[in-house]
C-alpha cells in the first residue's frame, strides 16, 4: 500500500473499533480477514497505531481539536505506530506543520485526565487505593504492552529443558519471579510453530493466572471444579497439578469457550477434565455435584480492567452501571459455587479486575450471606507453596496483583474453607 492508502486504511480502521460496538480485538481481526491485501508489516501498523489510540484516547481527541480532516485520520496521525517517514508521505503540509506542534506539548502542561487517559469512575477510585505516586506508576504501566507469558506443562516438561529449547529456537525467555511453572518473552514470536508447543510442552498464560490455579492447590485424585472455565487455560493448570487424576470439571454457560478448550486439551495429554456447558449458577447439573467436591475455583465475570494493557478498550466500554450489574453475577455465581464444596474443600474467588467494588466488597457481601465459610490467609497458602515473596503479592490477607508492581495483569483472589 502507498502512504495515502495506508492511513487510510487506518481510519477506517478506528472508525469502526471507537463505534465500541464489539472488543477491538475482534474488530480489528475482521477487518484483517476483509483486507486481504494488507501484508504483515502493514497489519502491525495498523493494530499498534488502533491500541495506541484506545491507550490515549482522551488526550488525542484533546489535541486532534485543532487538526482538520476526518476525526478518524487526525485520531490515526497521532497515534500512528509506523515508520515516521512513511506517514510524513501521506500528510499535506499542513498536517505536517500541526502534527510537530501538538508534538511539542509538554505532557506535564495537561490537566491530569487527558495524561492518565481513565474515565473518572475508574481514575477516582484507583487514586483511593493506590495514592497519588502509585496511581501515576499504574497509569505509566497500563501505556505499555503486557509481555507474554508461558505456562510450562508439569505434566509434560520442566521449565529448564523448555527455556533451554526455546533459547535454540532462538527465543530469550526469563523465568517468571512468582509462579514456578511460568516462562516469560518479550515480542510476540510464533510460538504455534515450535514442536514444544504443538505437543502441549507449553501454554500462553499470564502469570497471574498461573497463580489463581496455584492457590486451588488442586491435588492428587481430587474432585475439583473450575466453575467459569473459559477457554479452559486454568483448567489445564489445574489438571497438570492433580497429575491427571481425579475428576476436573470445567463449567462455563458458553458452548464456544469451551469448544475453544477442546484443541488445547488434546494438546495438554489430560484426561481427567470434563467440560460441561451450563445454564447458570443453579443448572442442576451443579445440585448433582452438591457437597462432593474439594475445591472450587471461581474466576468470575468482570469488568477486566486488570487486562487493560492487552484491551485498552474495556475503559471505554465498560460502565458503573455495567459494574453493579456484574456485582449482583458474582454473589450470585459464588453462592452457586459455595454448594458444590465438601467439609473442608476450599472456594477461591478471583477476578481481572482492579476495582474494590469487584472484589473486596462482593468478597465481603458473600461473608455476610454465608455462614460456615472461614477465611484462608492467601500468603500463607502461597509460602507454603513455595512461592517467593508471597507478602509482596497480597494485601490484607488477599492475592492483589498490580501491572506496574508485579509485571502481570491485575488480579485479585481470596480464599475460603468450608468448616
Amino acid at each position: 500500500m502507498t502512504p495515502r492508502q495506508l492511513l487510510d486504511a487506518c481510519s477506517a480502521l478506528l472508525r469502526d473499533v471507537l463505534r465500541f460496538e464489539a472488543a477491538a480485538d475482534g474488530v480489528v481481526s475482521a477487518f484483517f480477514r476483509r483486507q486481504k491485501a494488507l501484508g504483515a508489516r502493514e497489519r502491525h501498523t495498523l493494530a499498534e497505531t488502533t491500541y495506541a489510540v484506545l491507550r490515549r484516547r482522551l488526550l488525542f481527541q484533546h489535541l486532534a481539536h485543532s487538526g482538520s480532516g476526518t476525526p478518524e485520520r487526525r485520531l490515526a496521525i497521532l497515534g500512528w505506530a509506523g515508520d515516521a517517514a512513511f506517514l510524513k508521505a501521506a500528510l499535506s503540509v499542513d498536517e505536517q506543520a500541526w502534527l510537530a506542534r501538538v508534538q511539542a506539548i509538554d505532557p506535564a502542561s495537561l490537566a491530569p485526565k487527558l495524561r492518565h487517559n481513565l474515565p473518572d469512575w475508574i481514575s477516582q477510585p484507583l487514586l483511593a487505593q493506590l495514592g497519588e505516586e502509585g496511581f501515576w506508576a499504574l497509569v505509566a504501566s497500563l501505556d505499555e504492552s503486557a509481555p507474554l507469558d508461558l505456562r510450562v506443562n508439569i505434566l509434560k516438561a520442566r521449565r529448564e529443558p523448555v527455556q533451554a529449547a526455546l533459547a535454540a529456537a532462538g527465543i530469550d525467555a526469563r523465568q517468571t519471579p512468582y509462579s514456578p511453572w511460568g516462562l516469560r518473552i518479550a515480542g510476540k514470536p510464533a510460538l504455534q510453530k515450535l514442536e514444544l508447543f504443538s505437543r502441549g510442552d507449553v501454554e500462553v498464560q499470564d502469570e497471574g493466572s498461573q497463580l489463581l490455579a496455584l492457590l486451588t492447590d488442586a491435588k492428587r485424585g481430587e474432585m475439583v471444579v473450575d466453575f467459569c472455565a473459559g477457554a479452559g487455560g486454568k483448567t489445564l493448570a489445574l489438571g497438570a497439578t492433580m497429575k491427571n487424576t481425579g475428576r476436573l470439571y470445567a463449567f462455563d454457560i458458553s458452548g464456544h469457550r469451551l469448544d475453544a478448550l477442546k484443541p488445547r486439551l488434546a494438546r495438554s495429554g489430560l484426561s481427567n477434565v470434563y467440560p460441561v456447558q451450563i445454564a447458570h449458577e443453579r443448572d442442576e447439573r451443579i445440585k448433582r455435584l452438591a457437597g462432593k467436591i474439594d475445591r472450587v475455583l471461581v474466576d468470575a465475570p468482570c469488568s477486566g480492567l486488570g487486562t487493560l494493557r492487552r484491551n485498552p478498550d474495556l475503559k471505554w466500554r465498560q460502565s458503573p452501571a455495567a459494574v453493579a450489574e456484574l456485582q449482583a453475577k458474582q454473589l450470585a455465581i459464588l453462592g452457586g459455587a459455595a454448594r458444590l464444596l465438601k467439609p473442608g474443600g476450599r472456594l477461591v474467588y478471583a477476578t481481572c479486575s482492579l476495582l474494590e467494588a469487584e472484589n473486596e466488597t462482593t468478597c465481603a457481601a458473600f461473608e455476610a450471606a454465608h455462614d460456615g465459610f472461614v477465611r484462608e490467609s492467601v500468603p500463607a497458602i502461597l509460602d507454603g507453596l513455595g512461592v517467593a515473596r508471597p507478602e509482596s503479592l497480597t494485601k490484607a490477607g488477599n492475592l492483589r496483583l498490580w501491572p506496574h508492581l508485579h509485571s502481570t495483569d491485575g488480579f485479585f483472589a481470596a480464599a475460603w474453607r468450608k468448616g
